[in-house]
């Protein structure tokens, strides 16, 4: 089936990693590494669909509050994801990204990212964002104290600061906004995601849980959003 209007930008909150693996009788962590599979397919759909940017939100600033032993495996896991799918997704065309307070992840993770980035920083077909360590309003804050800072020489100019120019500080600089965002397992909340970025995206919340959702949850979503009208505040 075509699919008439093909977001730009689509973005998933992937939630429900934890209860796919409880309803099975597992651990919690189960469910995460059942999830990369999820986002395998994700790519493969988005690519397949013709969608330029793909974002998923992988681990927020709150979830640092996990159990240790939680947070470790969701490390490592990213870590081995990596290592396991970037042959891929360089041979696909994808350029990988990954945006957040990276300050916080240690150095072994930042090393595969920085390496991740630089091998496919020239593909073209689609860009996966990862954001790990991310949360609205910590991305708000930083953008906010970066701009002050270049301010402080040229306080004049405060007043001629437009939502563009603020925009640029934003670690989203030179990504298109998400047309789309979806969530899953059946919650109704972004959980501070993406608050600047999200004014004016399409919003679906799906009841499938994560590790279940593939690529034909992936096209149903995009055939949603083609029925939307989007106005920005105008009408016809």
């Amino acid at each position: 089936m075509s699919i008439d209007k093909i977001p730009v930008h689509v973005s998933m909150i992937m939630d429900g990693n934890g209860r796919w693996a409880k309803e099975r009788g597992k651990e919690r962590v189960y469910g995460h590494f059942e999830g990369v599979n999820s986002v395998r397919a994700c790519v493969e759909a988005a690519i397949e669909t013709g969608v330029k940017y793909l974002s998923l939100f992988a681990f927020s600033e709150e979830n640092w509050n996990r159990p240790d032993e939680e947070v470790t495996t969701l490390m490592g896991l990213m870590v081995k994801a990596m290592a396991n799918e970037m042959d891929s997704l360089d041979h696909n065309g994808v350029r990988f990204v990954v945006l957040g307070n990276r300050d916080r992840l240690g150095p072994e993770l930042n090393e595969e990212i920085d390496r991740c980035m630089k091998r496919t920083e020239d593909n073209q077909v689609l860009t996966l964002i990862i954001f790990l360590s991310y949360s609205g309003k910590w991305d708000i804050l930083q953008a906010a104290k970066k701009m002050a800072m270049d301010m402080l020489s040229h306080p004049e100019d405060i007043e001629a600061v437009s939502m563009d120019d603020f925009g640029r500080y934003l670690v989203t600089d030179g990504i298109p906004d998400p047309d789309l965002i979806v969530r899953t397992s059946g919650e109704n909340r972004l959980s501070n995601y993406l608050l600047w970025q999200g004014a004016y995206s399409e919003f679906l919340f799906v009841d499938t849980l994560w590790p279940d959702f593939r690529k034909d949850d992936f096209r149903k979503a995009l055939e949603t959003y083609a029925k939307r009208d989007r106005r920005y505040g105008k009408v016809k």
